[in-house]
C-alpha cells in the first residue's frame, strides 16, 4: 500500500473530525472522490443512493454542512468512505467529537453497517466502551507496541498482562498483592489477611512457591455476602468453612448507584476493592460486609514483569 497511488489502494478513512467542504452539499460531498476519479455518472448516482439509504440521509442530500447537525456530519463523513466501495476501511475515533447520546446512536449505527456490508473494518479509539461494544477483534496498544490481540471475551476474561487487566472494564480489575504457596498438594494465594486457593488456576508455567504476585479479580466476580455475617470482624471469617468458602470481611467505603446497578467499594485492609450489585444488597457507607471472590474467574500476575502467570 505505501507505493500504489490512492486511489488505487481500495483503502477509506473516516477522520476524527468531520473534513466536509462547507461550499458542497452532502451530495456533493458523498460523490467528491467519484467525481475525480472520473467513475461514470449513473455508477456514483447508485454509490450515493445506496450510501444514503443506509445511512438514512436521503432528505438531507441537498443541504450545506453548516446546515447539519454533529452526528448529521459525522454519518456524511461515514458515507463519503462508504462510497468507495473499498476492500478496508480505517475510522480514527469517529465519535470522539459528539456528545454521550450521539455517540450511542452513532455506535449502534456503525455496528449495523458492519454487519450489513461485511467489509473489514479496523477502528481506532481511546474509548473502551466503544472498543468493546464495537470489536469483533481487539487489538490493546501502549506506546504503539500491541499488548494483547484477541477476541474480546479472551481480552476482558483472560488479560495477557497488568496493563490490559486495569485498561480494559469499569471500574477496572481489582488488584490485590501477594505471594503463591503450596500446601497439602494445594496451592493458595496468601497476603498477611487473607489465603485464597487458586489450585483450579491454570497457570501457564509452573510457579515458584513465594514468589511475589498480583490476584486480578473483576468487580462482576466479587460478591457480596451480608448473611455470613457471623464471624470474626478482623477481616476474614475464620473456620475451616472459610478456606472453602473463601469468605471475607470490609467495610463499605462508597455507595455509587448506575440505575441498573450498584458499583460498592470495599476497605479490605487500606485496599479498595469495587464489587458490581445487581441485586440491590442493602448496604450502607461505614457497613461491615462479608464478600468472596469468583475462583473460576481469576488472574494471576508477576508482580515484577506484570505479565500473566
Amino acid at each position: 500500500m505505501t507505493w500504489a497511488d490512492p486511489k488505487d489502494r481500495r483503502i477509506a478513512l473516516v477522520f476524527q473530525s468531520y473534513v466536509l467542504y462547507p461550499t458542497m452539499s452532502v451530495d456533493r460531498n458523498l460523490s467528491f472522490a467519484l467525481r475525480i476519479k472520473g467513475t461514470p455518472k449513473a455508477e456514483i448516482k447508485r454509490r450515493v443512493t445506496r450510501a444514503s439509504e443506509i445511512l438514512q440521509l436521503g432528505p438531507l442530500l441537498k443541504r450545506k454542512p453548516a446546515q447539519l447537525s454533529g452526528g448529521q456530519r459525522q454519518r456524511v463523513a461515514i458515507g463519503r468512505a462508504l462510497v468507495r466501495e473499498a476492500d478496508v476501511f480505517l475510522f480514527d475515533e469517529p465519535l470522539s467529537n459528539l456528545d454521550a447520546k450521539l455517540c450511542t446512536e452513532l455506535r449502534r449505527e456503525l455496528k449495523q453497517l458492519h454487519q450489513h456490508l461485511g467489509a473489514t473494518m479496523i477502528y481506532v479509539t481511546h474509548d473502551q466502551v466503544e472498543a468493546m461494544t464495537l470489536a469483533t477483534r481487539m487489538a490493546v496498544m501502549r506506546g504503539g507496541v500491541i499488548q494483547q490481540f484477541g477476541t474480546l471475551a479472551e481480552v476482558y476474561a483472560r488479560p495477557d498482562n497488568l496493563f490490559v487487566a486495569t485498561f480494559l472494564g469499569s471500574p477496572a480489575m481489582n488488584l490485590l498483592k501477594g505471594t503463591l504457596e503450596t500446601r497439602d498438594s494445594a496451592r493458595f494465594f496468601c497476603t498477611p489477611q487473607m489465603r485464597f486457593d487458586v489450585s483450579e488456576y491454570a497457570f501457564k508455567t509452573a510457579p515458584t512457591d513465594g514468589v511475589p504476585c498480583v490476584l486480578g479479580v473483576r468487580a462482576e466476580d466479587v460478591r457480596l455476602e451480608p448473611n455470613a455475617m457471623n464471624g470474626t470482624a478482623n477481616g476474614t471469617i475464620s473456620g475451616a468453612a472459610n478456606e472453602a468458602a473463601q469468605t471475607l470481611l470490609a467495610k463499605v467505603s462508597l455507595v455509587e448507584p448506575m440505575g441498573n446497578h450498584c458499583v460498592i467499594w470495599l476497605d479490605y485492609h487500606g485496599v479498595q476493592v469495587a464489587s458490581i450489585d445487581q441485586i440491590r444488597i442493602p448496604v450502607d457507607v461505614g457497613d461491615t460486609t462479608a464478600f468472596s471472590f469468583d475462583g473460576r474467574h481469576i488472574s494471576l500476575f508477576d508482580e515484577a514483569g506484570g505479565e500473566r502467570l
